[in-house]
């Protein structure tokens, strides 16, 4: 049993999980370690133990969070008092996963290890949050693309939602890559986040 105010146990959650953000935007997840989450907080790093047992369950929690966050930006899109169209609704999307680079950096690692790591609260409080987008997703179509039916709407989330798995990667080239890439002879044109996902969209939602 974790000691403490709501207050406190949720802003050293919220520590914990920001150092973790803090160093996946320069370090990769197999070299980020709880010491070094540890290092970036200002209480001991035993503490830590008390809110997560692994580093995997400090990602699953950022994971969260940043699905969270695109469910905010969704949600202000399903309740436009606007008329939308589908370039529209392509547009919109596109632009909120544009500002979820984070999300879409996690999307692209394996999740099979993170999830094997974590206690299953955790795992069901993130698979909630998941669903959620699912749901929003689901209601921005049932409102500006009225004349598709359920089965139509379950395609498209279904071909959406795993095509996320891929924007990061496609969008996010390194030199190294783009040099072997050129030696192999790979023809490659690196599109930004909103390019392929508006792309992809428009295609889906025949805008």
């Amino acid at each position: 049993m974790i000691k403490g105010t709501p207050e406190l146990i949720s802003g050293r959650r919220e520590e914990i999980v920001n150092a973790c953000e803090k160093l996946y935007k320069t370090m990769s997840f197999k070299d980020i370690t709880l010491k070094e989450i540890g290092n970036e907080v200002p209480f001991s790093r035993p503490t830590i133990y008390n809110y997560f047992r692994t580093k995997e369950e400090i990602f699953l929690a950022l994971y969260t969070r940043e699905y969270d966050l695109w469910i905010a930006d969704l949600e202000k899109i399903a309740s436009s008092v606007s008329p939308l169209s589908r370039k529209d609704v392509a547009d919109k999307v596109a632009g909120s996963l544009e500002k979820r680079i984070q999300l879409l950096k996690l999307l692209s690692m394996n999740n099979y290890d993170m999830e094997a790591n974590s206690r299953p609260e955790l795992l069901v409080a993130f698979k909630s949050s998941y669903g959620k987008s699912l749901e929003v997703f689901r209601s921005i179509l049932e409102k500006y693309c009225p004349e598709t039916d359920e089965n139509k709407r379950t395609e498209i989330v279904y071909v959406f939602f795993p095509f996320m798995f891929g924007l990061y990667p496609y969008s996010s080239v390194t030199e190294k890559q783009s040099a072997a890439m050129k030696d192999a002879g790979v023809d490659f044109v690196t599109h930004s986040v909103y390019e392929l996902a508006y792309s992809c969209l428009c295609a889906l939602l025949g805008a």
